[in-house]
Protein backbone atom coordinates (compact mmCIF):
# COMPACT_ATOMS: atom_id res chain seq x y z
CA UNK A 1 0.00 0.00 0.00
CA UNK A 2 3.13 2.82 1.22
CA UNK A 3 4.85 1.90 -2.12
CA UNK A 4 1.53 2.38 -4.31
CA UNK A 5 1.16 5.51 -2.77
CA UNK A 6 5.10 6.56 -2.87
CA UNK A 7 4.69 5.92 -7.19
CA UNK A 8 0.94 8.37 -6.78
CA UNK A 9 2.60 11.15 -5.51
CA UNK A 10 5.99 10.97 -6.44
CA UNK A 11 7.42 12.68 -10.01
CA UNK A 12 7.79 10.01 -12.17
CA UNK A 13 11.55 10.16 -14.27
CA UNK A 14 10.24 10.84 -17.16
CA UNK A 15 7.90 13.83 -16.34
CA UNK A 16 7.81 16.87 -18.04
CA UNK A 17 8.85 19.85 -15.65
CA UNK A 18 6.12 22.17 -14.77
CA UNK A 19 5.85 25.59 -14.57
CA UNK A 20 7.11 26.12 -10.99
CA UNK A 21 10.53 23.91 -12.15
CA UNK A 22 10.99 26.18 -15.03
CA UNK A 23 10.61 29.62 -12.97
CA UNK A 24 13.39 27.63 -10.26
CA UNK A 25 15.80 27.17 -13.35
CA UNK A 26 15.78 30.74 -14.81
CA UNK A 27 16.34 32.17 -11.50
CA UNK A 28 19.31 30.12 -10.66
CA UNK A 29 20.94 30.83 -14.70
CA UNK A 30 19.52 33.43 -15.77
CA UNK A 31 22.70 35.80 -15.08
CA UNK A 32 24.83 33.33 -17.08
CA UNK A 33 22.09 33.53 -19.77
CA UNK A 34 22.22 37.26 -19.61
CA UNK A 35 25.90 37.35 -19.88
CA UNK A 36 26.34 34.95 -23.10
CA UNK A 37 23.71 37.35 -24.70
CA UNK A 38 25.97 40.09 -24.05
CA UNK A 39 29.13 38.53 -25.30
CA UNK A 40 27.00 37.34 -28.21
CA UNK A 41 25.95 40.84 -29.12
CA UNK A 42 29.70 41.83 -28.70
CA UNK A 43 30.97 39.64 -31.15
CA UNK A 44 28.49 40.05 -33.60
CA UNK A 45 29.57 44.10 -33.27
CA UNK A 46 33.08 43.41 -33.88
CA UNK A 47 32.25 41.33 -36.89
CA UNK A 48 30.12 43.84 -38.10
CA UNK A 49 32.78 46.32 -38.14
CA UNK A 50 35.77 44.48 -39.18
CA UNK A 51 35.62 45.27 -42.90
CA UNK A 52 38.93 45.83 -44.72
CA UNK A 53 40.44 48.91 -42.39
CA UNK A 54 41.01 52.01 -43.68
CA UNK A 55 44.58 53.28 -43.80
CA UNK A 56 45.82 56.52 -42.62
CA UNK A 57 49.09 56.49 -44.00
CA UNK A 58 50.07 59.27 -46.44
CA UNK A 59 50.16 58.24 -49.97
CA UNK A 60 48.94 54.81 -49.41
CA UNK A 61 46.29 53.38 -52.05
CA UNK A 62 43.96 52.24 -49.76
CA UNK A 63 43.71 55.57 -48.11
CA UNK A 64 40.44 57.58 -48.94
CA UNK A 65 41.35 60.80 -46.96
CA UNK A 66 43.39 63.99 -47.97
CA UNK A 67 46.50 62.35 -48.31
CA UNK A 68 46.26 58.74 -49.63
CA UNK A 69 45.79 57.99 -53.10
CA UNK A 70 42.95 55.96 -53.21
CA UNK A 71 41.19 57.96 -55.76
CA UNK A 72 44.06 57.76 -58.10
CA UNK A 73 44.48 54.15 -57.73
CA UNK A 74 40.57 53.60 -58.95
CA UNK A 75 41.12 55.86 -62.21
CA UNK A 76 43.88 53.53 -63.03
CA UNK A 77 41.69 51.02 -62.57
CA UNK A 78 39.14 52.58 -64.68
CA UNK A 79 42.08 53.03 -67.62
CA UNK A 80 42.72 49.34 -67.97
CA UNK A 81 45.73 49.11 -65.45
CA UNK A 82 45.96 46.18 -63.47
CA UNK A 83 46.93 47.78 -59.66
CA UNK A 84 48.04 45.18 -57.19
CA UNK A 85 49.06 46.41 -53.85
CA UNK A 86 51.81 44.76 -51.99
CA UNK A 87 52.99 45.11 -48.05
CA UNK A 88 56.01 43.58 -47.71
CA UNK A 89 58.91 42.24 -49.45
CA UNK A 90 58.34 38.98 -50.24
CA UNK A 91 54.54 39.98 -51.33
CA UNK A 92 56.74 41.95 -53.98
CA UNK A 93 59.11 38.99 -54.86
CA UNK A 94 55.81 36.98 -55.19
CA UNK A 95 54.27 39.79 -57.63
CA UNK A 96 54.88 39.40 -61.38
CA UNK A 97 57.03 42.41 -63.08
CA UNK A 98 57.83 42.71 -67.03
CA UNK A 99 58.81 45.37 -68.98
CA UNK A 100 55.72 46.78 -68.93
CA UNK A 101 54.56 46.89 -65.19
CA UNK A 102 55.13 50.34 -63.42
CA UNK A 103 56.51 49.51 -59.73
CA UNK A 104 55.90 52.11 -57.51
CA UNK A 105 56.83 52.46 -53.68
CA UNK A 106 55.55 54.68 -51.24
CA UNK A 107 56.77 55.25 -47.38
CA UNK A 108 59.96 55.20 -48.54
CA UNK A 109 61.34 56.10 -45.05
CA UNK A 110 61.09 52.39 -44.27
CA UNK A 111 63.90 51.41 -46.95
CA UNK A 112 66.85 50.19 -46.27
CA UNK A 113 69.31 49.13 -47.98
CA UNK A 114 68.72 45.23 -48.26
CA UNK A 115 65.15 46.08 -48.77
CA UNK A 116 66.32 48.48 -51.50
CA UNK A 117 68.33 45.79 -53.34
CA UNK A 118 65.58 43.32 -53.14
CA UNK A 119 63.37 46.19 -54.83
CA UNK A 120 65.83 47.01 -57.94
CA UNK A 121 66.59 43.22 -58.50
CA UNK A 122 62.79 42.64 -58.79
CA UNK A 123 61.84 45.57 -60.56
CA UNK A 124 64.61 46.03 -63.46
CA UNK A 125 62.54 44.51 -66.17
CA UNK A 126 59.62 47.71 -65.61
CA UNK A 127 59.96 51.09 -64.41
CA UNK A 128 60.44 51.85 -60.62
CA UNK A 129 59.14 55.04 -59.40
CA UNK A 130 59.70 55.85 -55.86
CA UNK A 131 57.51 58.67 -53.81
CA UNK A 132 59.62 61.36 -51.56
CA UNK A 133 62.39 58.90 -50.41
CA UNK A 134 64.21 60.77 -47.28
CA UNK A 135 67.71 60.90 -46.41
CA UNK A 136 67.98 57.23 -45.47
CA UNK A 137 66.30 55.93 -48.69
CA UNK A 138 68.21 58.43 -50.54
CA UNK A 139 71.23 56.90 -49.23
CA UNK A 140 70.85 53.66 -50.20
CA UNK A 141 69.66 54.73 -53.57
CA UNK A 142 72.87 56.63 -53.79
CA UNK A 143 70.75 59.56 -54.77
CA UNK A 144 71.58 63.55 -53.15
CA UNK A 145 69.04 64.00 -50.51
CA UNK A 146 66.63 66.60 -51.24
CA UNK A 147 65.30 69.38 -49.03
CA UNK A 148 62.13 70.18 -48.22
CA UNK A 149 60.36 73.53 -49.95
CA UNK A 150 57.22 75.41 -49.67
CA UNK A 151 54.75 74.51 -52.63
CA UNK A 152 53.64 76.99 -55.55
CA UNK A 153 52.78 76.67 -59.06
CA UNK A 154 51.91 75.79 -61.64
CA UNK A 155 55.88 74.60 -61.78
CA UNK A 156 56.22 73.57 -65.62
CA UNK A 157 58.49 70.47 -66.27
CA UNK A 158 61.20 72.06 -67.97
CA UNK A 159 62.92 68.63 -68.93
CA UNK A 160 64.61 69.38 -72.47
CA UNK A 161 67.93 70.06 -70.95
CA UNK A 162 69.90 66.64 -72.77
CA UNK A 163 70.23 63.60 -70.39
CA UNK A 164 68.32 65.91 -67.75
CA UNK A 165 65.41 62.88 -67.30
CA UNK A 166 65.10 60.65 -70.63
CA UNK A 167 62.76 59.31 -72.09
CA UNK A 168 60.13 59.57 -68.85
CA UNK A 169 60.80 63.65 -69.01
CA UNK A 170 59.84 63.44 -72.81
CA UNK A 171 56.22 62.06 -71.77
CA UNK A 172 56.04 64.97 -69.09
CA UNK A 173 57.82 68.11 -70.52
CA UNK A 174 54.37 69.97 -71.65
CA UNK A 175 52.71 69.57 -67.91
CA UNK A 176 53.01 71.36 -64.66
CA UNK A 177 52.99 71.08 -61.58
CA UNK A 178 51.44 72.57 -58.18
CA UNK A 179 51.41 71.25 -54.63
CA UNK A 180 51.65 72.90 -51.57
CA UNK A 181 54.82 71.34 -50.40
CA UNK A 182 57.68 69.08 -52.12
CA UNK A 183 61.23 68.11 -51.87
CA UNK A 184 63.58 69.38 -54.16
CA UNK A 185 66.77 67.43 -55.66
CA UNK A 186 69.79 69.06 -56.82
CA UNK A 187 71.19 68.49 -59.85
CA UNK A 188 68.96 68.30 -63.72
CA UNK A 189 65.96 67.17 -63.60
CA UNK A 190 61.98 68.14 -63.87
CA UNK A 191 59.90 70.53 -62.32
CA UNK A 192 62.74 72.73 -61.16
CA UNK A 193 62.54 75.67 -58.69
CA UNK A 194 65.64 77.52 -57.19
CA UNK A 195 66.32 74.77 -54.76
CA UNK A 196 66.50 72.06 -57.47
CA UNK A 197 64.53 69.32 -59.75
CA UNK A 198 61.05 67.91 -58.05
CA UNK A 199 61.49 64.80 -60.29
CA UNK A 200 64.87 63.14 -60.88
CA UNK A 201 65.36 60.40 -63.51
CA UNK A 202 68.37 57.98 -62.92
CA UNK A 203 70.93 56.14 -65.43
CA UNK A 204 68.96 52.85 -64.53
CA UNK A 205 65.62 54.80 -65.40
CA UNK A 206 64.48 54.70 -62.13
CA UNK A 207 62.55 58.03 -61.05
CA UNK A 208 62.16 59.87 -57.89
CA UNK A 209 59.21 61.94 -57.14
CA UNK A 210 59.54 64.67 -54.65
CA UNK A 211 56.18 66.02 -55.37
CA UNK A 212 54.25 63.30 -54.64
CA UNK A 213 51.66 65.22 -53.06
CA UNK A 214 50.92 65.90 -56.85
CA UNK A 215 49.32 61.70 -56.21
CA UNK A 216 47.06 62.27 -53.28
CA UNK A 217 43.30 62.75 -53.39
CA UNK A 218 43.22 66.50 -52.23
CA UNK A 219 45.70 67.57 -54.61
CA UNK A 220 45.58 65.03 -57.98
CA UNK A 221 43.26 67.90 -60.01
CA UNK A 222 45.76 70.86 -59.59
CA UNK A 223 47.35 72.04 -62.50
CA UNK A 224 48.33 68.58 -64.69
CA UNK A 225 48.90 66.63 -61.17
CA UNK A 226 46.66 64.22 -62.47
CA UNK A 227 47.86 64.00 -66.15
CA UNK A 228 51.52 63.31 -64.32
CA UNK A 229 50.27 60.68 -62.51
CA UNK A 230 48.30 58.45 -65.33
CA UNK A 231 51.60 59.33 -67.60
CA UNK A 232 54.13 58.28 -64.57
CA UNK A 233 52.20 55.94 -63.23
CA UNK A 234 49.78 54.25 -65.86
CA UNK A 235 52.56 54.04 -68.75
CA UNK A 236 52.21 50.01 -68.41
CA UNK A 237 49.20 47.49 -68.16
CA UNK A 238 50.49 46.71 -64.80
CA UNK A 239 51.34 48.94 -61.73
CA UNK A 240 52.93 47.08 -58.52
CA UNK A 241 52.35 49.28 -55.25
CA UNK A 242 54.51 48.41 -52.83
CA UNK A 243 54.23 49.73 -49.55
CA UNK A 244 57.35 48.92 -47.11
CA UNK A 245 57.22 47.40 -43.72
CA UNK A 246 59.65 47.85 -41.29
CA UNK A 247 59.87 44.11 -40.39
CA UNK A 248 61.42 43.52 -43.85
CA UNK A 249 64.37 45.17 -42.79
CA UNK A 250 67.60 43.38 -42.03
CA UNK A 251 69.61 44.29 -38.80
CA UNK A 252 72.11 46.14 -40.52
CA UNK A 253 69.95 48.39 -41.94
CA UNK A 254 69.38 50.86 -38.78
CA UNK A 255 70.34 54.23 -39.40
CA UNK A 256 72.30 55.86 -36.76
CA UNK A 257 71.50 59.42 -35.72
CA UNK A 258 74.41 61.01 -37.19
CA UNK A 259 73.30 59.80 -41.27
CA UNK A 260 70.74 62.04 -40.34
CA UNK A 261 72.52 64.95 -39.38
CA UNK A 262 73.64 67.73 -41.53
CA UNK A 263 77.93 67.31 -42.45
CA UNK A 264 78.50 70.83 -40.70
CA UNK A 265 77.12 70.22 -37.23
CA UNK A 266 79.24 68.43 -35.75
CA UNK A 267 81.76 71.30 -36.87
CA UNK A 268 79.87 73.78 -36.10
CA UNK A 269 79.62 72.00 -32.08
CA UNK A 270 82.88 71.82 -32.15
CA UNK A 271 84.33 75.62 -33.17
CA UNK A 272 80.78 76.46 -30.51
CA UNK A 273 82.54 75.19 -27.63
CA UNK A 274 85.97 76.66 -28.33
CA UNK A 275 84.09 79.45 -28.25
CA UNK A 276 82.97 79.12 -25.39
CA UNK A 277 85.54 78.07 -23.45
CA UNK A 278 87.65 81.01 -24.83
CA UNK A 279 84.44 83.10 -23.23
CA UNK A 280 84.70 81.52 -20.21
CA UNK A 281 88.64 81.66 -19.64
CA UNK A 282 88.52 85.51 -20.64
CA UNK A 283 86.22 86.26 -18.01
CA UNK A 284 87.41 84.51 -15.72
CA UNK A 285 90.66 85.61 -15.25
CA UNK A 286 91.53 87.08 -12.06
CA UNK A 287 92.24 90.72 -11.34
CA UNK A 288 94.68 90.62 -8.93
CA UNK A 289 93.94 90.19 -4.81
CA UNK A 290 90.78 91.03 -3.34
CA UNK A 291 90.96 94.57 -1.55
CA UNK A 292 90.37 94.84 2.01
CA UNK A 293 87.98 97.88 2.89
CA UNK A 294 87.47 98.91 6.12
CA UNK A 295 83.44 98.60 7.42
CA UNK A 296 81.60 102.45 7.68
CA UNK A 297 81.83 103.93 11.50
CA UNK A 298 78.56 104.03 13.20
CA UNK A 299 77.98 107.68 15.03
CA UNK A 300 75.16 108.52 17.11
CA UNK A 301 72.77 111.48 16.22
CA UNK A 302 73.94 113.43 19.52
CA UNK A 303 77.84 113.39 17.98
CA UNK A 304 77.24 114.73 14.47
CA UNK A 305 75.03 117.37 15.60
CA UNK A 306 77.63 118.67 17.99
CA UNK A 307 79.84 118.00 15.05
CA UNK A 308 77.79 120.08 12.29
CA UNK A 309 77.83 122.85 15.36
CA UNK A 310 81.45 122.64 15.88
CA UNK A 311 81.61 123.26 12.11
CA UNK A 312 79.73 125.84 11.95
CA UNK A 313 81.35 127.27 15.38
CA UNK A 314 85.02 127.28 13.72
CA UNK A 315 83.59 128.46 10.55
CA UNK A 316 81.74 131.45 11.84
CA UNK A 317 78.72 130.87 9.72
CA UNK A 318 76.43 131.94 11.69
CA UNK A 319 73.64 132.60 8.09
CA UNK A 320 74.00 128.76 7.76
CA UNK A 321 73.26 128.03 10.99
CA UNK A 322 70.36 130.27 11.38
CA UNK A 323 68.67 128.79 8.02
CA UNK A 324 69.29 125.34 9.27
CA UNK A 325 67.46 126.21 12.51
CA UNK A 326 64.18 128.03 10.87
CA UNK A 327 64.32 125.22 8.30
CA UNK A 328 64.01 122.66 10.73
CA UNK A 329 62.01 124.48 13.29
CA UNK A 330 59.23 124.88 10.44
CA UNK A 331 59.40 120.96 9.39
CA UNK A 332 58.34 120.57 12.96
CA UNK A 333 55.96 122.81 13.79
CA UNK A 334 54.00 122.52 10.34
CA UNK A 335 54.12 118.34 10.71
CA UNK A 336 52.48 118.96 14.40
CA UNK A 337 49.63 121.47 13.27
CA UNK A 338 48.97 119.17 9.82
CA UNK A 339 50.18 120.94 7.65
CA UNK A 340 52.28 118.18 6.31
CA UNK A 341 56.02 118.05 5.57
CA UNK A 342 55.67 120.27 2.55
CA UNK A 343 54.26 122.71 4.84
CA UNK A 344 57.44 123.75 6.13
CA UNK A 345 59.19 124.64 3.09
CA UNK A 346 60.49 127.92 2.30
CA UNK A 347 57.74 129.14 -0.04
CA UNK A 348 54.86 127.91 2.81
CA UNK A 349 56.18 130.31 5.19
CA UNK A 350 53.26 132.65 5.87
CA UNK A 351 49.92 129.75 6.07
CA UNK A 352 52.77 128.29 8.98
CA UNK A 353 52.88 131.81 10.56
CA UNK A 354 49.34 132.18 10.42
CA UNK A 355 48.75 128.89 12.02
CA UNK A 356 51.51 128.64 14.60
CA UNK A 357 50.12 132.52 15.91
CA UNK A 358 46.65 130.92 16.12
CA UNK A 359 48.05 127.95 18.12
CA UNK A 360 49.75 129.86 20.64
CA UNK A 361 48.29 133.40 21.05
CA UNK A 362 50.98 135.27 19.95
CA UNK A 363 51.76 138.17 17.59
CA UNK A 364 51.99 136.84 14.00
CA UNK A 365 55.34 139.50 13.47
CA UNK A 366 57.56 138.29 16.76
CA UNK A 367 56.67 134.46 14.90
CA UNK A 368 57.54 135.48 11.73
CA UNK A 369 60.86 137.04 12.57
CA UNK A 370 61.77 133.87 14.54
CA UNK A 371 60.57 131.50 11.34
CA UNK A 372 61.16 133.59 8.36
CA UNK A 373 64.25 132.72 6.06
CA UNK A 374 64.30 135.86 4.94
CA UNK A 375 64.08 137.54 8.64
CA UNK A 376 67.48 138.96 9.76
CA UNK A 377 70.24 136.39 10.70
CA UNK A 378 72.33 136.92 13.73
CA UNK A 379 75.50 138.88 14.00
CA UNK A 380 76.91 136.93 17.01
CA UNK A 381 77.04 134.17 18.90
CA UNK A 382 74.80 135.45 21.64
CA UNK A 383 71.83 136.09 18.78
CA UNK A 384 72.59 132.78 17.68
CA UNK A 385 72.01 131.23 20.95
CA UNK A 386 69.05 133.39 21.52
CA UNK A 387 67.45 132.37 18.42
CA UNK A 388 67.90 128.47 19.47
CA UNK A 389 66.19 129.05 22.63
CA UNK A 390 63.27 131.31 20.97
CA UNK A 391 62.54 128.72 18.41
CA UNK A 392 62.69 125.96 21.27
CA UNK A 393 60.62 127.76 23.29
CA UNK A 394 57.75 128.18 20.52
CA UNK A 395 57.80 124.66 20.05
CA UNK A 396 57.14 124.06 23.07
CA UNK A 397 54.62 126.32 22.91
CA UNK A 398 53.07 124.84 20.03
CA UNK A 399 52.90 121.14 21.74
CA UNK A 400 51.66 122.13 24.54
CA UNK A 401 49.33 125.33 24.26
Amino acid sequence: MSAVQGTATGASPGATPGPGTTRSWWRRRRGTVLLALVVLLLLAVVVALSGDPETTTPLDPDNPGREGTAALVEVLAEQGVEVEVVRDAAALEAAEVTTTTTVVVSSTDDLGRSTVERLREHARPGLLVLLEPGPAASGALGTPPGISVPGGGPVPAACSAPGAAGSTGDRLDDLSLEVDAATAFPGPGCFPDGSGGHLLVGDDGEVVLGAAQALTNEQVLRADNAALALRLLGGGDRLVWYVPDLTDLAPGDAVSVRSLLPPWLLPGLVLGLVAMLAVALWRGRRLGPLSVEALPVVVRAVETTRSRGRLYRSAGDRPHAATALRAAARARLAERLGLGAAGGGADRVEPLVRAVATATGQDAGRVAALLDPDAPTPTTDHDLITLAQDLDRLDREVRHP
